[in-house]
């Protein structure tokens, strides 16, 4: 545990502050709660797009800039765009042709929609709860590729997209960020932007020093968190990697993690 008091906390969502069923549970609301009583700033940092976290703010009482996209764009508590990357279209086209051509489903998000061709494909029933919003049904993503905050390759076998991870992200290497969100998910994002950029942001947001924040999470995109603030969590589902690049680990995203940690680790 860090020596010097947490100022800030920044928590991924899914897999880590959400139950398996995208739920806040009674404790992570109340865990939330309490950080604010004792003085200490909460945020989020999440792969999804902006229209996702809307849920959190009222439910958490949220009001800290938030980073959606892996941090590429920053948005206030009423959603307000505060900065914003995109993926350069060189590298957006590379990207989608080779999701594609791994045999993955294609989703692009473009000037605030969640676009794809498929409405019916795996996982965008658990998207749409998750976003609770319907998907923009297109038959060509192509025109979108020149303002892609994200795209998405997806797939039900695990073990292929991590290998789809490692190729297409070093086929992308300096041009786009490749890195899973969910055993499923397979986001590509603007280059040289991540989670810990956005610890950064917050941190120069707030001056306050990196060492005085705590970070969660549960996937291989929440590393880069985990490398640039102060207390890092791992949640007890995560994997084996994430949990190793970790200074701490905590119960399952089902059973409090979360919550436990909040009370065990930061909470004076």
């Amino acid at each position: 545990m860090s020596i010097d008091p947490i100022a800030l906390v920044i928590s991924d969502v899914d897999g880590t502050l959400v139950t398996g069923s995208k739920r806040l549970s009674p404790a992570t609301i109340r865990a939330v709660a309490r950080l604010g009583e004792a003085g200490i700033g909460f945020t989020v940092a999440s792969a999804r797009p902006p229209i996702g976290l809307r849920g959190l703010v009222e439910a958490l009482d949220l009001r800290l800039p938030m980073g959606a996209f892996n941090g590429a764009t920053v948005v206030g508590p009423d959603l307000s765009v505060i900065e914003e990357h995109l993926i350069p279209e060189g590298a957006a086209r590379e990207a989608a042709a080779r999701l594609a051509g791994a045999g993955l489903d294609v989703w692009v998000f473009a000037d605030g929609l969640w676009c794809l061709r498929d409405p019916d494909a795996p996982y965008t029933d658990s998207e749409r709860r998750t976003l609770l919003t319907e998907p923009r049904v297109v038959a060509d993503l192509g025109p979108l590729l020149a303002r892609a905050s994200k795209i998405v390759g997806v797939s039900a076998d695990h073990r292929h997209l991590a290998a789809c991870e490692a190729e297409i992200g070093d086929a992308l290497a300096g041009r786009a960020t490749v890195h899973r969100s969910q055993a499923y998910y397979l986001d590509v994002t603007p280059p040289g932007i991540d989670k810990g950029g956005f610890v950064g942001w917050m941190a120069r947001h707030l001056g306050i020093e990196p060492r005085r924040i705590a970070t969660f999470g549960d996937a291989g995109n929440d590393r880069a968190m985990f490398a640039c603030g102060g207390l890092s969590v791992a949640m007890g589902n995560a994997e084996d990697a994430v949990k190793a690049a970790a200074g701490a680990v905590t119960g399952t995203n089902d059973a409090d993690g979360f919550a436990a940690a909040i009370e065990r680790l930061v909470l004076p």
